[in-house]
């Protein structure tokens, strides 16, 4: 009975939310066409496959996505003649139902429709104008729109969003009650809910800058950082372990905690993108920017037997390509490595090129990780000079025969048995010493009486005390960890490197020399073709890409989804922005404010578009069901990580522990063991260590965390700007049976009588709000209270179930608790757990 409840009130509690398609804006009739917005996704998606930038698959030696070859004359006709569309070629084939004659011919892709074809013919109409791919033009600042409502902007982000929505005939929701609104910004700048004493200030708060104080507390909290780098680490790849089949152990945490710190501190954003790329070619290098050049060691390694290191050193290079250019400039160059790019200017020359600045570093595929970087503690270095002044005065004396040790040695090969007994120490005396004793010391060589004197130097009890304080110091001197880092090969080393045709690394064609892909911006003034050149091209005022990457993605963070949806694609098959201008804007000003993430985050958060309620009108949410509009606030399903924190975070196990090593929280083995053996038998971490942060969890490639799978968390063999965001029924059952979200609910039941006062409505009451921040409704209240006294019923009769429901993993009971009433609050808990509200940010 109890089951059924529990699964009943789970159920009930549920509102399950899809993804719904950005809003179809239709053009008025008389409104102009924009080639990037209307014509340019047609052309790329209909067209330039066969009539684009690749000379191999091109038909008909045509070209649609660059203007002058679009309206070149072909022999008395044009593709496309401005103005006149019965002339132009282009509209012909579009609009022909001849099989012979229409385009895309029929079984090749797919059709153009008719909307499609009107669009076209307009657009041919009005001029056949062309525009630069839209990504690929620096961005200028625009002018903030005039807006009908003067009162509703707080920050300019506002004026663009309120201009589209005036325009759209539309109004902006109003502003989200003050307990959502501090769960929201609290998961959006922490990954963590607020607890109960911030929810209670921040409602009691009057004045006028309660918001805006509250915002500068959580960016200065340490776990903006632990959030932050969450994130970052999908575009690292970050994992634990090295990836192929055998996926053995890496140690490169102290690369997490960089970022963590980065972030924490504020680091600009291109400091924080030169150090990662080319830490060590700056002048002096730290440690730290050493550490930072391990964004590129996240590379996956095979060490299986057998394998040709060249083969995947190769294949790490290619992934360092890919990489760069999704993460700072949300280009795909993937394409290009085995040929011309189907459908942006980047050609397979360009492609290797770029190839050519990230391959002459040492690392080699090699199972040792090497170059590797020893790390040491504060206490270790502040002494280390010392300990290594101690270390080489002891081995000097160790290694140096005195007149005493002369005599003892004299002594001790007097003494050496013949035949030593199978109990004696001298029974261990390597054969080659045994050897050189039987030889009288008259007859013996230099380095046979060298040999003798070291190996009893070595045994003597007299340097016995000595030898143990070596091996101390030695231990003192050992880094407590080492980490994977980028060091460029001497000049005399450095590789050639030659295109790859087809992209097989042993099918070399002509040699290419390191430089940035032509089609974009030329390398700074006085930049060499290096890692260092590359990243500082990467964020040079010329781009005109990674600002708004950036800002997009700072975007998608707090909105669920970027001004581009696409935010991994800023190339022409990417989608276009639905508010360009505030898109520039906020690149801009990006820029503008020294790259300043913390500065970006408030802008963002502080706004009147990101303080609406997320209750969407009937409407509104026939009109825009994917809130592309913004004229309603952001409203999403949590990330894995959030889930599993939250949940311990509201029961109060959550540790605040920061930094280390990886940890093992607990995990069902059930069919994992049998998929993966002795893989998963890494122990369940103890203390502290069990209730960390999801981030600090082990993150092993062909075994990731389970819990966390299913929520859709990657693997991280590859950089993932955008994760899935899935539904399932798997994921009720995880957060309704893994042991962790169990002793979250066994956990958050103490909190609920431990603090929520003497009458159950209070503790009831208690439990809520921890979990949502917001008090229960007098029918949320009456059905939890309802669900609580069934439960207590079922368990009042059966004590084993009771016990075993309230202290399973958790452990036992505190002084004086009822079992059968802290069961019955574990179900709660769970039901708590488990409300549709705790997964979403609304």
């Amino acid at each position: 009975m109890i089951v059924r409840t529990l699964i009943g009130a789970v159920v009930s509690a549920a509102l399950l939310a899809s993804a719904a398609p950005a809003p179809a804006l239709a053009l008025g009739d008389d409104e102009a066409i924009d080639f990037n917005r209307d014509i340019r996704p047609i052309l790329s998606n209909k067209c330039v496959f066969c009539h684009g930038p690749d000379e191999a698959e091109r038909q008909a030696g045509l070209r649609l996505d660059r203007e002058a070859d679009a309206l070149a004359d072909r022999g008395g006709y044009a593709a496309v003649v401005p103005g006149d569309p019965d002339a132009s070629e282009l509209i012909y084939r579009v609009e022909s139902e001849d099989g012979l004659d229409v385009m895309p011919p029929p079984g090749v892709g797919k059709a153009v429709t008719p909307e499609e074809r009107a669009l076209l013919r307009r657009w041919v109409e009005q001029g056949a104008e062309f525009q630069e791919h839209w990504s690929y033009v620096p961005p200028d600042r625009p002018a903030l729109p005039e807006v009908s409502d003067e009162t509703w902007p707080t920050n300019p982000i506002d004026r663009f969003v309120l201009s589209r929505i005036e325009a759209e005939g539309l109004a902006p929701s109003p502003e989200a009650d003050r307990a959502a609104l501090i769960r929201r910004v609290s998961l959006d700048l922490t990954g963590l809910p607020p607890t109960l004493e911030e929810v209670d200030a921040f409602l009691a708060d009057e004045s006028a800058d309660a918001y805006e104080d509250l915002v500068d507390r959580l960016l200065a909290s340490q776990s903006y950082g632990e959030h932050q780098a969450r994130l970052w680490l999908d575009l690292a790849r970050y994992a634990d372990s090295a990836g192929y089949a055998d996926d053995p152990s890496r140690t490169i945490w102290a690369y997490r905690d960089w970022v963590i710190d980065a972030f924490n501190d504020n680091l600009p954003f291109d400091r924080f993108t030169v150090e990662q790329v080319a830490g060590d070619l700056l002048p002096e290098p730290t440690e730290r920017q050493l550490i930072a050049t391990a964004f590129h060691r996240n590379t996956m390694t095979n060490s299986e037997g057998g394998t040709d290191d060249e083969e995947f050193r190769n294949a790490a290079i290619v992934d360092r390509v890919n990489t760069t250019m999704t993460v700072w400039m949300g280009t795909s160059m993937a394409c290009a490595q085995c040929h011309t790019h189907k459908y942006d200017p980047i050609s397979q020359v360009d492609y290797f090129r770029l190839f050519a600045i990230l391959n002459s570093t040492a690392d080699a595929d090699q199972r040792d990780e090497s170059p590797t970087l020893p790390l040491f503690t504060e206490e270790q270095e502040a002494r280390k000079a010392d300990w290594e002044r101690e270390a080489e005065a002891l081995r000097n004396t160790l290694s140096t025969p005195t007149p005493e040790l002369r005599y003892a040695q004299l002594d001790w090969e007097r003494s050496f048995p013949e035949e030593p007994g199978p109990g004696s120490p001298d029974a261990k005396t390597p054969e080659e010493i045994r050897t050189i004793l039987a030889i009288d010391p008259a007859d013996r060589t230099e380095e046979q009486a060298k040999k003798l004197s070291d190996h009893f130097l070595s045994i003597t009890p007299i340097l016995q005390s000595e030898r143990d304080r070596l091996a101390e110091l030695e231990r003192k001197l050992t880094p407590y960890t080492t980490v994977p880092i980028m060091r460029e090969l001497p000049e005399a080393e450095r590789r050639t490197t030659h295109i790859q045709r087809r992209g097989n690394f042993l099918d070399l064609g002509e040699e290419v020399a390191p430089d940035v892909p032509e089609s974009f911006h030329p390398l700074p003034d006085g930049e060499e073709p290096d890692r260092l050149g590359l990243a500082r091209w990467l964020v040079s005022g010329e781009n005109p890409l990674t600002g708004r990457v950036i800002a997009n993605r700072c975007w998608e963070q707090v909105f669920g989804r970027g001004l581009v949806g696409t935010s991994e694609e800023f190339g022409s098959q990417g989608d276009p922005p639905t508010h360009p201008e505030l898109l520039d804007w906020l690149a801009t000003e990006l820029v503008r404010s020294g790259w300043d993430l913390k500065a970006s985050f408030r802008l963002l958060v502080t706004s009147s578009t990101y303080r609406q309620s997320s209750t969407v009108s009937p409407r509104l949410l026939d009109r825009d069901p994917d809130n592309a509009l913004l004229a309603r606030g952001p409203r999403f399903r949590l990330s894995a990580e959030m889930i599993r924190d939250q949940a311990l975070f509201v029961s109060g196990l959550l540790s605040p522990r920061m930094y280390g090593p990886p940890v093992n929280p607990p995990r069902p083995e059930t069919g994992l063991r049998a998929a993966f053996g002795s893989a998963i038998d890494r122990g369940t971490s103890e203390g502290q260590d069990r209730y960390r942060r999801a981030l600090y969890t082990e993150w092993r490639r062909s075994n990731p965390y389970p819990s966390m799978t299913t929520f859709d968390a990657p693997n991280r063999e590859i950089c993932i700007v955008r994760r899935d965001r899935t539904n399932t029924p798997l994921q009720a059952l995880v957060t309704l049976n893994d042991p962790v979200y169990i002793e979250a609910a066994q956990a958050l039941a103490r909190r609920m009588v431990a603090e929520g006062g003497d009458s159950t409505e209070d503790q009831a009451r208690h439990g809520f709000r921890l979990c949502l921040a917001r008090e229960p409704s007098t029918d949320e209240l009456d059905r939890i209270l309802s669900l609580f006294e069934d439960a207590r019923s079922g368990f009042s009769a059966d004590g084993d179930a009771a016990r075993a429901m309230a202290t399973d993993p958790l452990g036992p009971l505190p002084e004086g608790m009822d079992p059968a009433e802290l069961a019955a609050w574990t179900v709660v808990g769970n039901v708590l757990l488990n409300l549709d509200e705790m997964f979403l940010k609304r």
